[in-house]
């Protein structure tokens, strides 16, 4: 286990988390080779290793091979099995035994993939959901949390303090559209099943996300900024980085998450966000490379002919308010500097340079 990640789950020990209420809880995790899934499972088995919790954690993948790779050494691993499905499929989720919490996080997050295979992200998202929400009531599970996005918000109708209720517009005519309309209708199922069938069920709208515990094919745009500025190369911005940024640093979603299986109110939705953290995609350039590369890594805009190809999000214009989330306990403890130099670190020990 690493020096940098191995202090993140340590923090999390002794955070604001009622570890009690896992006690003795099997708990099933979608998307777990994905970065949110594979931290929020990470996190739970090094928790039960260090408390003696008792708990059963089951993920659910599509690859063996990936998951082997992904949690190859990771402390208290012992206590995790895989559950190998197709969640976009018609088939039921096949399952013995009982769940009691669920962390819905199997997405599709490649830019280029939403405006490639539309159909599929959206046959991912709303398939996936349904058949994830049937196996909670089948079960009977305590708490389950939709992983969703502060893309939902789409031209926000308060882009200065964006609340839970302040949903924007969303143009149906763009073909990537398919990414925040689809959470839009996996938040109104998550809703539908908590009303009809009283599951406790919220939606943890997460902020961009990234820290320790990026997987080596991470090739988002906090990735791809942070491996340059390592290698002294120039950032590269392949749109103006007008865009007003939202972040959150890795096990802070974390604890956000698991806070939410326990205390999250039914049908209801929370923003998850570092409101410290908040930028333009060019500052947060800037920011990279004063940080990473003392300034030898220059920003550079160079939009390609192609662009709409790449399915890069339309300009935004929002700051996301966590007061919400905030009234349940939850603080989050590291700003958008100590992110990337954390995340530097975890990259250049996991050899991602």
């Amino acid at each position: 286990m690493n020096n940098v990640l191995t202090e993140d789950l340590n923090s999390l020990l002794t955070s604001e988390i009622e570890w009690s209420n896992f006690k003795d809880k099997r708990i099933l995790v979608t998307g777990a080779t994905g970065l949110v899934g594979s931290m929020v499972v990470r996190s739970l088995i090094y928790a039960n290793e260090k408390l003696d919790l008792g708990l059963e954690v089951i993920g659910l993948i599509r690859n063996q091979a990936k998951a082997d790779r992904i949690y190859e050494g990771c402390m208290g691993k012992d206590a995790l099995s895989f559950c190998l499905d197709d969640l976009s499929g018609d088939e039921p989720i096949s399952l013995e035994g009982k769940v009691d919490y669920i962390v819905h996080a199997a997405a599709v997050t490649t830019s280029k993939v939403m405006v490639s295979d539309p159909v599929g992200t959206i046959d991912v998202a709303l398939k996936g959901t349904k058949n994830i929400l049937n196996l909670a009531v089948e079960k009977g599970t305590k708490g389950v949390v939709y992983i969703s996005s502060m893309e939902i918000y789409g031209q926000s109708a308060d882009p200065e303090d964006t609340r839970e209720s302040d949903l924007g517009y969303v143009d149906l005519a763009a073909v990537r559209s398919c990414y925040p309309e689809g959470k839009r209708m996996c938040e109104c199922m998550c809703t539908a099943y908590a009303a009809q069938h009283g599951i406790r069920i919220s939606s943890a709208r997460l902020a961009q996300t990234f820290g320790a515990g990026i997987l080596p094919t991470e090739n988002r745009v906090f990735a791809q900024f942070a491996r340059s500025a390592l290698r002294g190369e120039d950032i590269v911005l392949k749109t103006e980085g007008k865009s007003e940024g939202n972040y959150v640093y890795t096990i802070d979603a974390v604890k956000a998450i698991l806070m939410l299986l326990y205390k999250g109110e039914a049908g209801q939705a929370y923003n998850v966000a570092n409101e410290s953290s908040h930028t333009t995609i060019r500052k947060m350039a800037e920011l990279v490379s004063k940080t990473l590369s003392q300034e030898k890594s220059k920003v550079v805009i160079d939009i390609p002919a192609d662009s709409k190809k790449l399915g890069y999000a339309p300009d935004v214009k929002m700051k996301l308010n966590s007061d919400k989330i905030e009234a349940l306990g939850w603080k989050p403890t590291v700003g958008l500097t100590d992110a990337y130099r954390r995340m530097a670190e975890w990259m250049k020990e996991q050899k991602m340079i």
